[in-house]
């Protein structure tokens, strides 16, 4: 084991000396490694990634307070995820010009990246709505914002437009199509957020990564048990997070797809999940419930602004593996979105029949 991790390690109050340290998982932001000690059990220790969360001190603040609460619900202590002090009674340890934490490992639980069956993403929804359902009476408005802004999309436009106006890379001319296509829905995409201002929307606790590997599932049963990674929690609205597990989980291609013709809306498991998110969350307002597929199609098309402002300020966000990695993902969440379109009347008569 790397005798730096181990130095990290001893300042966690672990239940044995450590004997093991290795690389674990495949997250993009921070640094994970699974932890074994003498007596078997097993831990994670991570870094974090302290360029994309600047106010650590927040986020862990954040995580602290929706944990605690969580577990004065919880029935299965494998349910929340736990954080493992300090022996300064800390939640995390700065040391080695980077930022540490340790997490419980959650035994009997299998993290899937993509659902194997039906069931895996009627499950994820279970888990996502259980989670917002458990924290409706939680202070939202009290949470940091780990990434300011990050789902107010009308700021969203406005950064896309700035960098339009620079050009710095002078692809705009390359993407004239993709460019009116955004500013076309602009007034659109401003709905959630001006709800929101208004208080037409309440104010939750929002997850912000809704994705499959973010909910373990029991190994033995497959139902939702534990929603992990809890960096990116802030105040928001219920939408966001629906919204982000529609675009990812009912898109029947990949983010990144070149082909776009393959790209489309998979009505079933649009209904699949939210048929479970409803269930696991019957607080959502009437409100919540109608702006269900604005939710879907607004963050989708954030989704697409995002990818389409970094390819033309030069790639400096999103990590790419071939030239144009960003555009393709902006016309794959473009298409997603027109794909939505053509179906809004069957994605209302969805909704309508599964919150009644």
């Amino acid at each position: 084991m790397d005798e730096k991790l181990f130095t990290v390690l001893r300042n966690f109050r672990l239940d044995a000396e450590p004997v093991s340290c290795e690389a674990y998982g495949c997250g993009h932001i921070n640094g994970s490694f699974l932890v074994v000690t003498a007596s078997g059990r097993r831990y994670i220790l991570q870094r974090i990634n302290h360029h994309t969360f600047k106010n650590v001190e927040g986020l862990m603040e954040n995580i602290t307070a929706i944990t605690d609460f969580l577990w004065k619900k919880a029935e299965d202590p494998r349910s929340v995820m736990t954080l493992v002090k300090t022996r300064g009674g800390e939640s995390y340890l700065y040391t080695q010009a980077s930022y540490w934490r340790v997490i419980n490992f959650v035994e009997g639980t299998i993290c899937l990246q993509m659902p194997e069956t039906e069931e895996d993403f009627y499950q994820s929804a279970i888990g996502f709505g259980s989670f917002q359902q458990m924290l409706a009476d939680f202070p939202a408005e009290k949470l940091h914002e780990t990434i300011p802004n990050f789902h107010n999309t009308p700021d969203r436009y406005r950064i896309f437009l700035e960098t339009l106006e620079k050009d710095p890379m002078h692809r705009a001319i390359k993407v004239q199509k993709e460019i009116t296509f955004v500013l076309e829905r602009q007034e659109e995409m401003s709905v959630l957020q001006n709800a929101l201002d208004i208080g037409e929307l309440p104010l939750r606790v929002t997850h912000n990564d809704t994705k499959l590997n973010n909910v373990l599932l029991d190994a033995e049963t497959r139902k939702a048990l534990c929603v992990i990674d809890l960096d990116t929690v802030m105040p928001g609205s219920s939408l966001y997070d629906f919204g982000d597990a529609i675009r990812f989980g009912a898109a029947t291609a990949p983010e990144d797809e070149k082909d776009i013709s393959k790209v489309e809306l998979d009505l079933h498991l649009f209904r699949v999940f939210t048929r479970g998110y409803v269930k696991a969350c019957p607080n959502l307002t009437e409100k919540e419930k109608e702006y269900l597929p604005l939710g879907a199609k607004t963050i989708t098309m954030e989704c697409g602004i995002r990818f389409l402002t970094d390819y033309l300020d030069g790639d400096n966000y999103f990590s790419i593996d071939r030239e144009g990695h960003n555009l393709d993902r902006a016309r794959t969440q473009f298409k997603l979105v027109a794909d939505m379109e053509k179906k809004w009347d069957e994605m209302q008569r969805i909704v309508k029949e599964e919150t009644r």
